[in-house]
């Protein structure tokens, strides 16, 4: 299986890049930092795996539009957009540089890549497309508006693609993880609700991808409580969210 992932020289891309070094897979690995990526890379060939590393900046959408092209010269089985980032949990106004960066990081470098891959997918009639997306998609926290905001409109876009390509056999899979120990997650200041270690995390989103969901959220608990929270009248929300708010000292 030839899989690509984006954002594979840490965290959780790192985690699944070592998940799915086998003798069977063929894996693309894409992230700008070249030292990082080139030990993630050796780590897997060491397990059996033929590595393709492919040192970019997400950010520079002109070059992930030519990887894109470049990656459908051969046969692509699974994509996994998996690069992020989060300017934190501060309070105030998010600057615009920073609101910018995460769009462009989380969200909109993911159609520069996808542009020229998808008529190439639909032609081959095979294959699947993975967004990494977050529990913080489903409810915004005053604290994490522009990860929150980027996160939701990748649930949209990919809700829309997968309707567009389930006619051509393309499996659009959208996971939404809670706190899972990672370089992102150590960065936060405050007790993480239900946060689950990297292996477990990672396990839980190769389980679903194997199980082919197209909208896995998890872990359960959390997303429950987010669930019934949603359904609250708004008033109640308020108070919630002030006190959360409070709790993390925002």
């Amino acid at each position: 299986m030839r899989i690509i992932i984006t954002g594979a020289s840490s965290g959780l891309g790192e985690a699944l890049a070592i998940h799915y070094a086998t003798c069977d897979n063929q894996l693309v690995l894409i992230a700008r930092r070249v030292d990082r990526l080139n030990d993630v890379a050796q780590r897997c060939r060491e397990k059996g795996a033929e590595v393709e590393m492919i040192v970019a900046d997400v950010n520079d959408f002109k070059r992930m539009g030519e990887i894109g092209e470049s990656l459908c010269e051969k046969r692509v089985d699974r994509i996994i957009l998996n690069a992020g980032v989060s300017v934190g949990h501060g309070g105030g106004v998010t600057p615009f540089e920073d609101f910018h960066r995460v769009f462009q990081t989380n969200f909109l470098s993911i159609h520069a890549l996808l542009e020229p891959m998808i008529p190439k997918l639909m032609e081959q009639k095979v294959g699947e497309i993975v967004f990494i997306s977050s529990l913080a998609s489903l409810f915004t926290m005053p604290t994490s508006i522009a990860y929150s905001s980027s996160k939701r409109a990748i649930n949209a876009y990919a809700e829309g693609l997968h309707y567009q390509l389930k006619l051509y056999g393309i499996k659009v899979m959208t996971i939404m993880p809670g706190f899972i120990d990672s370089e992102m997650t150590q960065k936060n200041r405050f007790k993480m609700p239900f946060l689950m270690t990297t292996e477990k995390g990672i396990a839980r989103i190769t389980h679903a991808i194997e199980r082919k969901k197209i909208r896995y959220a998890f872990p359960f608990r959390f997303y429950l409580m987010i669930r019934i929270v949603s359904l609250l009248p708004q008033s109640l929300r308020d108070k919630i969210v002030n006190f959360t708010n409070f709790k993390k000292g925002a």
